[in-house]
């Protein structure tokens, strides 16, 4: 069984981050995310979920840095 060693920096940002992936997910046509069995996705598809996430994530901080709202998608 894989074991996630990852511990958050923000704990309570946990929710908003599993909803930002269940929507890219969808947005990348991968239907009901939440419940399918990672392990027998691609490669490539789990990276696009993450890479995905990590573009959306620092598009997010620039805007913060830079005094603008954040957009949506």
């Amino acid at each position: 069984m894989a074991r996630n060693n990852n511990k958050s920096v923000v704990p309570e940002a946990r929710s908003a981050l599993n909803q930002m992936k269940t929507e890219i997910a969808s947005e990348l046509g991968l239907s009901n995310y939440e419940n399918v069995d990672k392990g027998n996705l691609t490669s490539r598809q789990n990276g696009y979920v993450g890479g995905y996430m990590t573009k959306r994530l620092v598009e997010t901080a620039e805007r913060s840095m830079a005094g603008n709202a954040p957009s949506q998608g």
